[in-house]
């Protein structure tokens, strides 16, 4: 018996992207990442860029402060740790796991609402003392709990039904939907499901750069600029003790920054500089020496850019090479 099932569209393999970084061991290029990034000016306009950062990118948890705004748009008054652990991926330490306790419970929610799949801490040196303490994965410590809860919050303050919160018709979603757009100043182009189970809209790496320089340039006392300020304010609970992030926004006065999964990252400076990358190939691997090169054409030299940009190849327990920028 034939079937009637059209077959399926070939996928269409686009150009090859740049190299953004190579990996150096023992002095042999054994490998590169190849991938698109965007720098803008402080006036907004596009300084350097390579690959194709007009192309449609998931941001994935570089999404994070604009899903925040939303929250505090839907009515959900939050502000210092909360609002920054709201726009996390945390680490899963203890000071976090905490928070999002209370943030839990000041709405009469427990751990157990959270929709997050059950993982492990973020940070590897939190996870192996997790497990050395006996525990096993848990929604809470999955690294977008704080988000959640957040989602969960301004349910119950809005009436909003908490079993469907994650669901794109949501009117929690939809107006997330709308502040992505508004930030980056373009249409949302895909929809999909982010690991941690929230729609996840996509955008270009110039609309995720522009959304950014919203956050930091927005108006005092509105949505992007409340989530901007509390992150900066408190950048060990939007990453942790052990995070670029942490260490970009604590050491370079007013940065603004997120890193997202399959190696995105998105940068703001007070003045509105701002940048977007993505590794291709999702290699996390190189997201410190691309930030880091990438951060030295934004003019900024400071000692937390060589410790980001640091990224050893190991050989035998000692270090025998590198991952570097390559741009």
């Amino acid at each position: 018996m034939t079937s009637s099932a059209a077959p399926a569209a070939p996928s269409v393999i686009p150009p090859a992207l740049p190299v953004l970084a190579e990996v150096v061991r023992s002095g042999f290029v054994e490998g590169h990442h190849r991938g698109s990034l965007v720098v803008l000016a402080a006036d907004g306009s596009v300084e350097r860029s390579l690959g194709d950062p007009a192309a449609p990118v998931f941001p994935r948890s570089s999404n994070k402060p604009m899903q925040a705004a939303a929250v505090l748009r839907a009515g959900l008054d939050l502000s210092g740790e909360r609002l920054a652990l709201a726009a996390a991926s945390h680490s899963g330490e203890g000071f976090h796991l905490e928070l999002v306790r209370t943030m839990l419970a000041e709405h009469g929610l427990t751990p157990a609402d959270l929709q997050t799949p059950p993982d492990l801490p973020l940070d590897p040196v939190e996870a192996e003392t997790y497990l050395a303490a006996g525990h096993a994965r848990e929604r809470i410590t999955m690294n977008c709990s704080g988000k959640h809860a957040a989602m969960l919050a301004v349910c119950a303050v809005n009436g909003w039904d908490r079993a469907s919160y994650l669901d794109p018709a949501h009117p929690l979603q939809q107006l997330v939907h709308q502040v992505v757009e508004e930030a980056a100043g373009e249409p949302v182009t895909a929809v999909g499901t982010d690991g941690c189970g929230a729609p996840l809209m996509a955008i270009s790496l110039v609309g995720l750069a522009r959304a950014f320089r919203t956050f930091v340039l927005a108006e005092p006392g509105t949505a992007e600029r409340r989530v901007g300020d509390a992150m900066r304010a408190h950048p060990e609970y939007v990453a942790g003790t052990r995070r670029p992030d942490t260490w970009l926004m604590r050491e370079v006065p007013g940065a603004l920054s997120k890193m997202g999964a399959e190696a995105v990252q998105a940068v703001a400076l007070a003045d509105g500089r701002a940048l977007a990358f993505k590794v291709d190939d999702g290699a996390t691997r190189a997201l410190g020496p691309v930030l880091a090169r990438a951060l030295r054409l934004l003019g900024i030299d400071a000692p937390v850019v060589a410790r980001i940009g640091h990224a050893p190849l190991l050989g035998g327990g000692g270090e025998v090479g590198e991952i570097r920028a390559a741009f």
